[in-house]
């Protein structure tokens, strides 16, 4: 069971592992045997070694100038839903929401990403 608390402190984490050299912090944050979906719509990616290559792929490097803000939506069981919003340095910006599984070590086991970026089309 994940608490409010629990699941705000896993967020805070996340970001510090975001902003890391290497990808040696993520065993603080995921469990060894993470799922980790980047998209509702791709294939998601199975344990420690495939989320390390996938983090070192998609940002510039630890140093990248971003502000993250977080609102944690909901709460049930160990599952919580979590809005994201970053703003990159160089003018990028997402508005995501997590699902996320938080085990009893704090670690998430289960994680999905909506991601939207302002230019995608609003389904209008």
């Amino acid at each position: 069971m994940v608490d409010r608390q629990t699941a705000l402190e896993w967020v805070a984490a996340y970001e510090r592992a975001w902003r890391a050299p290497g990808t040696a912090t993520l065993a603080d944050v995921f469990a060894d045997d993470i799922t980790y979906r980047p998209s509702p719509w791709v294939e998601p990616l199975h344990g420690l070694d495939a989320l390390g290559a996938f983090w070192e792929s998609e940002r510039t490097g630890s140093d990248e100038s971003f502000r993250m803000t977080s609102e944690l939506v909901a709460v049930d069981g160990p599952t919580a839903v979590i809005r994201i919003e970053v703003h990159y340095g160089d003018g990028e910006q997402w508005r995501d929401l997590w699902i996320v599984a938080i085990d009893a070590e704090g670690r998430c086991r289960t994680f999905e990403e909506w991601p939207f970026a302002p230019e995608q089309p609003d389904g209008h």
